[in-house]
């Protein structure tokens, strides 16, 4: 018998759990070879979305609730779900229903052919046309400048096999992306569409600064390209100032030279020093972030867990190694 991990990032989504959770269970009804474990990985939620859990898990003993003891972030909740999973599989999907739990049933059936990740993809998004166009928008400079294999409509829905689980454990990254990391293992990937459907509980918390963190964190992890633009932008003008020097040198020979300037001046020294300080900028989120991780500080703290007394877990191990 196979067991299959489910793990569920949980930020301010009381209300969608107890419908979450009955429709995963329905799962184990049409394969009574599947053992299930659901993981619940409450991120600091400030509503009930733990008592919910704690309850989900009184009745059920399959369910296993971690709190963290503050709001570290998805992508360190779902490390969490992933170090604590027991599955020889594991699947990755949000709290707000707006993906479809029955496709696990799917990515299921390819994993046991040998898939190791199994990707949903969004073959089309019921909702509002800001959020649309920046998700494409988002995706399209991911695939271009970081990783082409990268899905259309992107992912976050996701089935991995125990390997790769593993493998995520082990690593160290923060502030970076999941579904990047996914990607970049390069284990053998199958993809399935689904519509992703417009929230029906509560408010997204995933505000505008939070998606400028998120794509910062994506392209600063895994490319190179910000710091090769200015490097290539810096000896772009130092070969437009030397062609400047070579004509004040010739003009001033040749008397051609007016005194008259000074908005000309200011417009070039204003472009430069923006140039400067941008540059100075970039080199200083890749420097912030190499401290970070220089700092090896825990990617999160647990607060408390509830599980199944009878039920061993492989959190040391990937402890250990995280």
């Amino acid at each position: 018998m196979s067991k299959l991990s489910i793990v569920i990032p949980v930020y301010f989504n009381a209300p969608s759990l107890p419908e979450l959770h009955s429709r995963i269970r329905a799962l184990v009804e049409k394969d009574r070879g599947l053992e299930l474990e659901i993981i619940f990985v409450d991120d600091g939620s400030g509503d009930d979305s733990f008592v919910v859990i704690r309850q989900l898990a009184a009745a059920d003993p399959q369910v296993v609730g971690i709190r963290l003891s503050r709001n570290f972030g998805s992508f360190n909740a779902i490390l969490a779900g992933l170090i604590h999973a027991t599955g020889d599989c594991v699947a990755i999907i949000s709290a707000d229903l707006q993906d479809p739990p029955e496709l696990i049933s799917d990515m299921v059936d390819h994993w046991r052919k040998g898939v190791k990740v199994v990707m949903a993809v969004r073959e089309r998004r019921e909702e509002n046309a800001l959020k649309v166009l920046c998700a494409r928008i988002y995706y399209y400079f991911f695939r271009i400048m970081i990783n082409k294999d990268m899905p259309i409509g992107g992912f976050d829905f996701v089935l991995i096999d125990r390997l790769v689980a593993n493998a995520l454990c082990a690593m160290r990254e923060k502030n970076t992306t999941l579904m990047g990391l996914i990607l970049w293992a390069g284990f053998s990937r199958e993809m399935l569409y689904y519509v992703r459907r417009e929230r029906k509980h509560g408010t997204s918390r995933w505000t505008i600064g939070k998606k400028i963190d998120y794509f910062i964190d994506s392209f600063l992890s895994f490319s190179k390209t910000p710091l090769r633009f200015f490097s290539l932008l810096g000896l772009s003008a130092s070969a437009f100032a030397l062609f400047g020097i070579i004509y004040v040198i010739v003009a001033s020979a040749w008397g051609l030279m007016d005194v008259a300037g000074w908005p000309s001046l200011m417009v070039v020294t204003l472009l430069f020093f923006g140039i400067t300080l941008s540059s100075v900028g970039i080199i200083g989120e890749y420097v912030w972030r190499a401290l970070d991780e220089s700092r090896n500080r825990p990617s999160f703290l647990v607060e408390e867990e509830l599980r199944s007394a009878n039920v061993t877990t492989c959190k040391d191990t990937c402890l250990e190694r995280h």
